[in-house]
């Protein structure tokens, strides 16, 4: 799987997030005190843009009438019908058993570490045909 840069850690703060495109897949990568998790922004429910939703609180509940909110910020609620899911896993709070959230993995590197390399360029075939230019992709 090819590696791409997205952003320098500074351009998402605790909290925050940034929605990148990659490969036509529009993905949304969040900072959760330090740790970087990133989802696809598209609702699993009905397709809605997930990663613009709220981000929430957990709210628990022990005992029926009884609740607090936990994991502040770990949560995105999708802006369509409300439905809430663990920024960190993609877990549906709604039908966890069956809907989850495509994740992806995510990882901090050094800049000096990137300008090593290696670096492998993506090509893409071109054929000229009469008076076309042909891609292959």
């Amino acid at each position: 799987m090819a590696k791409h840069v997205v952003a320098a850690v500074a351009e998402i703060p605790p909290g925050g997030r940034k929605l990148v495109t990659i490969r036509g897949r529009e993905i949304g990568v969040f900072n959760l005190d330090g740790a970087f998790h990133a989802l696809v922004n598209r609702c699993p429910h009905q397709g809605a843009a997930l990663c613009t939703g709220a981000i929430v609180s957990r709210l628990e509940a022990p005992l029926p009438g009884e609740y607090r909110l936990g994991r502040p910020g770990t949560m995105i609620r999708c802006p369509w019908h409300c439905w809430e899911f663990d920024i960190r896993t993609g877990q549906s709070w709604c039908e966890p058993e069956e809907v989850k959230a495509r994740t992806y993995d995510v990882a901090v590197e050094p800049g000096e570490a990137l300008a090593r390399g290696p670096f492998k360029a993506e090509t893409v075939s071109v054929s000229v045909e009469q008076d076309y230019v042909v891609l292959t992709l």
